[in-house]
C-alpha cells in the first residue's frame, strides 16, 4: 500500500518550518530555514516577501528530502502564517512594491497613539482589538501613503495587499487565489468580528480601499491548487491557512471553551477558546477568531508578549554570553536564585495587559555580585512572568477557573523555564509529546479540509502529554516575585515618550 502524506507549513517571525505527517499523524520528517531580519531604522522591522516566498519552498523541499518522499505522494498543503506582518504587491508583475512589514514594527506607533485617541473604543468594539501599530491596519496605510506610485497602483486596480497567508498562496497558486482566512483578517484591525467581514467604516477612515483586500474564507477547505509551474512542480491541494497562533490552539486540541495553551516563539502567545461567543476583555486581552470551520467562528482571548525567544536570541547575539540557546537552562540552573535581578524585554514595548508602545527593555537589582548566570535566569524568568500576567488577565476576563496550560514552541525544551512557569503559575504547565503545534494544526486542519477527519473529536485523540511539570514553590514566595515583577515593569514603562527637562 502506498503511504500518502499531508504536508504543515508554518511561516514564522524568524523562519519557515515544514512537517510532513504520514496516515497515523506521526511526524516523518521536519524542514525549517531562517529568513532576514531588517531593521532600517529604530523600532522598524521588516521581511523580504520574495525571500520568504523561496525559503518556504526550500522548507518544504528539505522536509521532503530528509524524509526521501516525492511531492506527489502529499495530498495536501496547510500554511499558518506570522499573523499581522503585511505587504502590497503588483499583481501584474508579481513583485512587492515594499518590504513586508512585519508585526514588530512600530514606524506607526504615533498613527495608532492618534487614532486610538478619536476612535479607539469604536474600533475595540468592532474588531475586538486594541488600537495599535502592531496590526496590519496602519502598516497597510504607512505604504500607501509614502511609497511612491502606490495609490496611483491601486487607482488602476494593480495592487494587492495582504498578509502572508495571502502572499504563499497567491504566489503558489500562480496568482490564482486570492483569499485570507478569517483567523488571519482578524489580526488586520480591518475586520468586523461579529460580522466576519472588512469593516466599511474602519476602511473609509484609514483611506484603505476594500478592493485591494483578498476574500475572506473558512480555516479549513480547499482554496485552490499549487500551479506546477511555480511550486515544486506538483498540482497539490491547499486546504487549510490560519494564523499561527491559533494553529498552535487546534494542534493542543483546544476545542472546548476554556482550553488554554501558550507558544513559546520570538513573542510568546495564549489563547483561551470561546466557543462561539465573543468575550469582551475587561484586562485588554484580544478578542479574536480562533479559526472558521464551515459557515461557523471558534472565538478566543489572546494575550501576546512581544520578545520572549527573541531576548534568548539577544543574550546569544547582543551580549554575546551564550553560545546557544540550550545552554540556558544549565546557566540559570547554576544559581541558586536570580540574585534580585529583573528583566524586562521590553524591546519594542509592552502588549498585553500594558499595550505601551513605548516600554523599553531594563534589567534592574544589578549589584557587584551579579554575574552572567543571575542574567540569564533573569531573562528566562522574565518570559516566564510576561506568560502569568496574561494568565490571570484571562481569569478575571472569563470568570474560569484554570486549571492546566498547554505549552509549545521552541523553549519548551527548557527544563528550568517551564518549572518556573509551573511554579509562578501555581498550576500544571503540560507539555505535549509534539511540541511544534503551529504546523501541527496548519495540517490537521488542511486534512481536515480534504475529509480525512470527520469531526474535531478525531483530532483530539491524538493530543499525547509528553510531560506535566506542577508548582514547587509555595504562594508566599510567588507573590513576592511577582511582586518584585511588577515593580521592574512599571519602571520600564513609557520610556520612549518621557520629555525631561535639561
Amino acid at each position: 500500500m502506498v503511504k500518502k502524506y499531508i504536508l504543515g507549513v508554518d511561516q514564522g517571525t524568524t523562519g519557515t518550518t515544514t512537517l510532513i505527517l504520514d496516515e497515523d499523524w506521526e511526524i516523518v520528517s521536519h524542514g525549517y530555514i531562517e529568513h532576514e531580519q531588517i531593521y532600517p531604522k529604530p523600532g522598524w522591522v521588516e521581511h523580504n516577501p520574495i525571500e520568504i516566498w523561496d525559503k518556504t519552498k526550500q522548507s518544504i523541499q528539505l522536509a521532503l528530502d530528509a524524509a526521501n518522499i516525492d511531492i506527489r505522494e502529499v495530498k495536501a498543503l496547510g500554511l499558518d502564517n506570522q499573523g499581522e506582518t503585511v505587504l502590497l504587491w503588483n499583481k501584474l508583475t508579481g513583485l512587492p512594491v515594499y518590504n513586508a512589514l512585519v508585526w514588530q514594527d512600530k514606524r506607526t506607533a504615533e498613527q495608532a497613539d492618534q487614532l486610538k485617541e478619536e476612535w479607539g473604543d469604536e474600533i475595540r468594539n468592532k474588531t475586538g482589538l486594541i488600537v495599535d501599530a502592531y496590526f496590519s491596519a496602519l502598516k497597510i496605510k504607512w505604504v500607501l501613503d509614502n511609497v511612491k506610485g502606490v495609490r496611483e497602483g491601486v487607482e488602476k486596480g494593480e495592487i494587492l495587499a495582504g498578509t502572508l497567508d495571502t502572499w504563499l498562496i497567491w504566489k503558489m497558486s500562480g496568482g490564482k487565489v486570492y483569499i485570507t482566512d478569517s483567523s488571519t483578517a482578524a489580526r488586520t484591525m480591518l475586520l468586523n468580528i461579529r460580522q466576519g467581514d472588512w469593516d466599511e467604516e474602519i476602511l473609509k477612515k484609514l483611506d484603505i480601499p476594500r478592493y485591494i483586500l483578498p476574500d475572506i474564507h473558512p480555516s479549513s477547505k480547499i482554496f485552490g491548487y499549487t500551479d506546477p509551474a511555480v511550486f515544486l512542480d506538483c498540482e497539490l491541494p491547499i486546504s487549510a491557512s490560519i494564523v499561527d497562533q491559533t494553529a498552535a490552539l487546534f494542534g493542543q486540541a483546544c476545542f472546548e471553551p476554556g482550553m488554554v495553551k501558550t507558544t513559546y516563539g520570538t513573542g510568546c502567545f495564549m489563547e483561551m477558546n470561546t466557543g462561539d461567543k465573543v468575550v469582551s476583555s475587561k484586562n485588554n486581552l484580544l478578542s479574536i477568531i480562533a479559526w472558521g470551520l464551515g459557515d461557523r467562528n471558534t472565538y478566543a482571548l489572546e494575550g501576546g508578549v512581544y520578545i520572549t525567544g527573541a531576548a534568548i536570541q539577544w543574550l546569544r547575539d547582543g551580549l554575546q554570553i551564550i553560545e546557544n540557546a540550550a545552554e540556558t537552562e544549565q546557566i540559570a540552573l547554576s544559581v541558586p536564585d536570580n540574585g534580585g535581578v529583573y528583566f524586562v524585554p521590553a524591546f519594542v514595548g509592552l502588549a498585553a495587559p500594558y499595550w505601551d508602545q513605548y516600554a523599553r527593555g531594563m534589567m534592574i537589582g544589578i549589584t557587584g555580585g551579579t554575574t552572567r548566570a543571575h542574567i540569564v535566569r533573569a531573562t528566562l524568568e522574565g518570559i516566564a512572568f510576561q506568560v502569568a500576567e496574561i494568565l490571570d488577565a484571562m481569569r478575571k476576563d472569563s470568570g474560569i477557573a484554570i486549571d492546566v496550560m498547554r505549552v509549545d514552541g521552541g523553549a519548551v525544551a527548557n527544563k528550568f523555564l517551564m518549572q518556573f512557569q509551573a511554579d509562578i503559575l501555581g498550576i500544571p504547565v503540560d507539555v505535549p509529546e509534539i511540541t511544534e503545534t503551529t504546523a501541527l494544526g496548519a495540517a490537521y486542519l488542511a486534512g481536515l479540509g480534504i475529509g480525512e477527519f470527520e469531526s474535531l473529536e478525531d483530532i483530539k485523540h491524538n493530543w499525547r502529554l509528553g510531560r506535566r511539570y506542577t508548582p514547587k514553590i509555595g504562594a508566599d514566595e510567588r507573590e513576592k516575585l511577582c511582586f518584585n515583577w511588577r515593580k521592574a515593569v512599571e519602571r520600564s514603562r513609557n520610556w520612549e515618550n518621557e520629555i525631561v527637562s535639561v
